[in-house]
């Protein structure tokens, strides 16, 4: 992987089938470990809307505590610009690589732990507080998991392909959706709902130890990207080149890059906004309203079923997308991408009313999809706005912020607006995040051919 260059002149003769396998260890191995982070975040999401409210809020009416339930939600984003700034200050200054081991074990201990967590009966009111503490733990750990995985793939690949490679990180969200859907799946299936409510949702966090593995993994397997070691180089020159005596003063990668870059960090955010507003309204808000016993009342397996054909879709889109955009650039795809996704999200709740499971899942599929075409491309785009010095801060620090503008009270707000108004008003709110995206990134500059090595 150490010789794979990110430099757009190719200055580096490196054999074609060694940069092909080169490549394929870091993405396979950047897919694998992000599918299971999201797998261990996206698991709450199901969890929020299917058992928590009981398990943790039983003396609230149904609506109020699946408000409560959705709350605890939002800590996981709250969380993560937080993440963000701690992992991205550390991934800039000691590498891409042992900034992801950390967030990965991070994420694995948390997520094992809600699944040991005793429940409102057992604990009372202390149940809901060291779940919303875990939660907040998630958060940090995905602050810091995103920068590092992308960047551990978009430094390492070849210019032509940074927009292909970096979808593998990004196809971790997806997969991750599917995995925890398969895993509430097969556990409701095999025993009974009284004993899935009470100890069968247990299971599928449980199995987050295997994210201590896989980390354990990038440790002992991978290396750092070409582009930071040069950085290492770099810094280490100047440090040697300093007079006697005097010490060379860095400021924290993080403000760095809110100095250097205020109007990207902002930009990204925005840009970054329909995607998060859609995605969690289609993977935690679509099952209390598709399960809903006054409106279609779908079953939670059908519901979720539905959503596993979604996402599925949602890869072949975003790698698509991606591969499009390494050739003809990242902004033209990914505001056609904002725009459909505003426009389906109109069409999306007239397809779930219909009751009808294939028409549900035109409507996930379709929204999924939409959103696909902005996440594909995403982890190249963002990864080229910044310098190597502040890019895991700069890139995490847009990312994250958009992510809890647009995710972290998506299900909340949809939860109300549904119930308190009507369901047409979640999708002027889908919309307006999917305009808001549009605009943000029609100010931003072409990328794709930018040359990664470069430092300020």
């Amino acid at each position: 992987m150490a010789k794979v260059s990110g430099n757009a002149t190719g200055d580096v003769p490196v054999d074609e089938a060694h940069i092909q396998s080169s490549m394929r260890k870091v993405a396979l191995t950047a897919l694998a470990g992000t599918s299971i982070e999201w797998y261990d975040f996206f698991l709450y999401a199901t969890a929020a809307a299917l058992v928590f409210p009981s398990a943790f809020f039983p003396n609230s009416t149904p609506t109020v505590a699946l408000i409560l339930s959705f709350g605890t939600f939002s800590f996981g984003f709250i969380a993560r610009p937080l993440g963000g700034i701690l992992f991205g200050h550390f991934g800039d200054r000691v590498g891409r690589k042992r900034t992801l081991v950390i967030a990965l074990l991070l994420m694995g201990i948390a997520s094992t732990m809600i699944g040991l967590l005793p429940t409102f009966a057992t604990i009372g009111i202390a149940a809901p507080i060291l779940l919303s503490v875990l939660r907040f733990a998630q958060g940090l750990a995905i602050g810091g998991q995103w920068g590092g995985a992308m960047l551990l793939v978009t430094e390492s690949a070849p210019p032509s392909k940074r927009g292909y490679y970096g979808a593998f990180a990004q196809a971790g969200a997806p997969v991750g959706v599917i995995l925890a859907n398969l895993a509430f799946i097969l556990i409701s299936a095999m025993i009974s709902e009284e004993a899935f409510m009470s100890w069968g949702w247990r299971v599928p966090f449980l199995s987050s130890v295997v994210l201590i593995g896989i980390s354990m993994y990038v440790q002992l397997h991978m290396e750092d990207t070409t582009a930071f070691k040069e950085l290492q180089a770099l810094t280490a020159q100047k440090l040697a080149q300093a007079p006697v005596g005097k010490k060379l003063i860095r400021r924290s990668p993080v403000l760095e890059a809110i100095i250097k870059y205020p109007k990207r960090i902002a930009l990204a955010a925005g840009a970054f906004l329909s995607i998060q507003v859609t995605f969690y309204i289609l993977i935690g808000f679509i099952l209390a309203y598709g399960g809903d016993p006054e409106g279609a009342a779908m079953s939670r397996d059908n519901m979720l079923l539905a959503l596993l054909i979604g996402s599925a879709m949602q890869i072949l889109a975003q790698f698509l997308a991606a591969s499009y955009s390494d050739r003809n650039g990242r902004r033209g795809v990914f505001m056609l991408g904002a725009i459909l996704t505003g426009m389906w999200g109109f069409a999306l709740f007239p397809l779930v009313d219909t009751g009808n499971f294939w028409l549900i899942v035109v409507g996930v599929s379709g929204g999924l999809m939409a959103l696909g075409m902005m996440y594909g491309p995403q982890a190249a785009f963002f990864t080229e706005m910044f310098s190597t010095e502040v890019r895991y801060s700069g890139a995490s620090l847009g990312y994250q912020v958009g992510a809890i503008l647009g995710g972290a009270f998506a299900p909340t707000i949809a939860t109300i607006l549904w119930k308190e108004y009507d369901i047409i008003w979640v999708s002027v709110y889908i919309a307006g995040a999917s305009l808001l995206s549009l605009i943000s990134v029609k100010l931003l500059t072409e990328t794709y051919k930018t040359n990664l090595n470069a430092t300020d």
